[in-house]
């Protein structure tokens, strides 16, 4: 069995010493608003040979308001936050990468039943269990799972060092390396998620979703956005203009 946690914040040695700790084989490293290069030269660095580290990117599409998350894997090219889904999708499908989504129907900031239906062949997994979810909100992800065919997935998604290998998704035979992470997603192969449980879980979630307060403040998107200038901004100049014509600001 490969054990992935496949949606992961943070990166440093404490992610790393923990993620062998709960015996994982691999995380995935998706943090906010930062470029898909330096992305990945973080992975490379702290990968070795008992921890592969896939780099991945979770685009904020459509505007502050109406944003829907996208975990994209496999890319080959970088994607900016904040164009619309519709571009975004088709971005995604151009690379022939990977999608996952994250956190179904969470807070009006994820993917429904009805965006998931519409891009079905690009999407590849949805997550089913996510600590900052509550017990309800983690069975409504697995209906919409169940009800729109896509394979499920269990992620720590950590923002916070302790809750690294909290969560994680455990798929039959052995991988080797990123790619093949990334390879199981695409052939949906099969997979089984789990988690801790008991009063350490439980105060691990409840920390996660006290730092959520934090991710989804306007004075902090306000300050991220403002200028145009920021790394994932889709005018940066980095993305020499390619996304003008989807960019929502």
């Amino acid at each position: 069995m490969f054990r992935v946690d496949p949606h992961v914040k943070i990166l440093d040695e404490h992610v790393v010493r923990r993620a062998k700790q709960r015996g994982l084989d691999a995380i995935v490293y998706a943090p906010h608003f930062v470029r898909l290069d330096e992305i990945r030269a973080r992975a490379r660095r702290f990968a070795d040979d008992d921890l592969a580290v896939v780099p991945g990117r979770e685009v904020f599409t459509g505007n502050w308001r109406t944003r829907k998350h996208v975990l994209m894997l496999g890319l080959s090219d970088p994607v900016p936050d904040f164009i619309t889904l519709e571009g975004a999708m088709a971005e995604l499908d151009r690379q022939d990468g990977v999608g996952l989504v994250p956190h179904p129907e969470f807070a009006t900031v994820s993917l429904g039943p009805e965006e998931i239906r519409q891009y079905r062949d690009t999407l590849h997994a949805a997550e089913v269990y996510n600590p900052k979810h509550r017990e309800y909100q983690n069975e409504r992800a697995q209906h919409i799972a169940r009800e729109t065919e896509l394979p499920g997935f269990g992620s720590s998604y950590a923002h916070l060092h302790g809750t690294v290998g909290e969560v994680w998704t455990e798929f039959e035979g052995g991988l080797d390396g990123p790619e093949s992470v990334v390879e199981a997603f695409r052939n949906e192969e099969p997979r089984r998620v789990f988690h801790r449980d008991g009063y350490g879980h439980a105060l691990r979630r409840h920390l996660e979703y006290a730092h959520l307060g934090y991710e989804n403040t306007w004075k902090k998107i306000d300050r991220l956005f403002l200028s145009g200038t920021e790394p994932t901004h889709p005018k940066n100049v980095a993305y020499g203009g390619r996304f003008d014509d989807v960019s929502v600001y």
